[in-house]
C-alpha cells in the first residue's frame, strides 16, 4: 500500500494520463471480498432461521377482507363527526405527535447541549450521551406499556410516551448540529466585545434554528405514524379503534380508518417536505 501511494505520489509529480493513473490505482479486491463473504454469510444465516410455510386459511381470508375494506370504506364513518368517527381519532392522533413532538424538541435543548463536547468538558457530555443512548435503546411500545401503568390508557399517556421518545432521536440531531457551528462567527464577535447573550442572539442561534426546526419536523412526520401503533396498546389515537375492528372483522370501518391514516399522512408529508426544503436550500 505505503508502494502504490508513492507511485500515485509520482504520477501526480509527472502529470501522467487518466489510463495511466487508473492503472496505479491502489488494489483493494481483498478487502472487496471479505465483505462480499461476510455479506453473504450473514444473509445466509439470517435466511436459516426463517421457515416460510405459507399462508393460513384465516390469514387469506383477513388478507382478502382488508382489500375489500379499503375498496368499499364505510363513508357515514369516515365524515361523521362524533367522537368515535374518523375525523376525530385523526385530529386526536395528530394532537398527540404535535404535543409529544414539541415537549420532546424543548426538553432536547439542554440534552443536546449538555452533550456537546465542544461545549461541555468531555465527562459530562459522555455522560449525558449515555442517557441519550439509554432512551434511544428502548422502543416506544415498551414506553407506551411503562407509562400506562402511571397515567392510565389515553391520550396523555401518548403524549408522554412520544416526549420521551422524541428526547432520544432529536437530541441525537441537534449534538451534530451543535458541534458544526462555526466558532470564528463567535470569535469575531467576541472581538467586537459583544457580550455572552448577543454572542448566542446573533452568533449561536441564527447557526442552529433552520437544523433544529427541520430535526423537529422530521420527528413531527415519524411521531404522526408512531402515534397509531401507540393507539394499539390503548395510548391514545386511532390505533385502538383499528384494532377493535380488525378483531371483530369489520372490514369496511377499517377500510375508513386506513383510507383516513392515508390521507393524512400524504398531507403532513407533503407540507413538511416543502418546509424543510424551504429550511435547507430557501426554495
Amino acid at each position: 500500500m505505503a508502494e502504490k501511494l508513492k507511485n500515485l505520489e509520482q504520477a501526480v509529480d509527472k502529470k501522467l494520463t487518466a489510463a495511466e493513473m487508473y492503472a496505479l490505482r491502489p488494489r483493494k479486491w481483498l478487502l472487496y471480498t471479505a465483505i462480499v463473504l461476510i455479506l453473504v454469510l450473514l444473509v445466509g444465516w439470517s435466511g436459516s432461521s426463517i421457515h416460510f410455510e405459507g399462508l393460513t386459511v384465516t390469514g387469506r381470508e383477513v388478507a382478502k377482507g382488508v382489500v375489500s375494506g379499503v375498496t368499499h370504506p364505510d363513508l357515514k364513518l369516515m365524515f361523521g363527526n362524533g367522537d368515535t368517527d374518523v375525523p376525530y381519532l385523526l385530529l386526536q392522533t395528530m394532537a398527540i405527535a404535535v404535543l409529544g413532538t414539541l415537549f420532546g424538541a424543548i426538553l432536547a435543548i439542554p440534552f443536546a447541549f449538555l452533550a456537546s463536547t465542544n461545549i461541555m468538558p468531555k465527562p459530562v457530555a459522555y455522560l449525558f450521551r449515555v442517557i441519550i443512548l439509554l432512551i434511544r435503546t428502548i422502543p416506544s411500545l415498551v414506553w407506551a406499556l411503562m407509562w400506562i401503568r402511571v397515567t392510565g390508557p389515553g391520550a396523555a399517556c401518548g403524549v408522554i410516551t412520544q416526549s420521551v421518545c422524541s428526547i432520544g432521536m432529536i437530541s441525537k440531531m441537534y449534538i451534530t448540529a451543535i458541534e458544526d457551528l462555526d466558532t470564528r462567527i463567535l470569535e469575531s464577535l467576541d472581538a467586537m466585545g459583544c457580550t455572552p447573550f448577543q454572542k448566542i442572539r446573533y452568533g449561536v442561534i441564527p447557526q442552529l434554528t433552520a437544523s433544529f426546526i427541520s430535526t423537529t419536523i422530521y420527528r413531527f412526520d415519524i411521531n404522526l405514524k408512531d402515534a397509531t401503533t401507540l393507539g394499539i396498546v390503548g395510548a391514545g389515537g386511532i390505533g385502538a379503534s383499528l384494532v377493535q375492528c380488525l378483531n371483530s372483522r369489520r372490514w369496511a370501518m377499517v377500510g375508513s380508518f386506513v383510507w383516513g391514516l392515508m390521507v393524512l399522512v400524504l398531507i403532513i408529508e407533503f407540507l413538511s417536505t416543502r418546509v424543510r426544503k424551504k429550511l435547507a436550500r430557501g426554495q
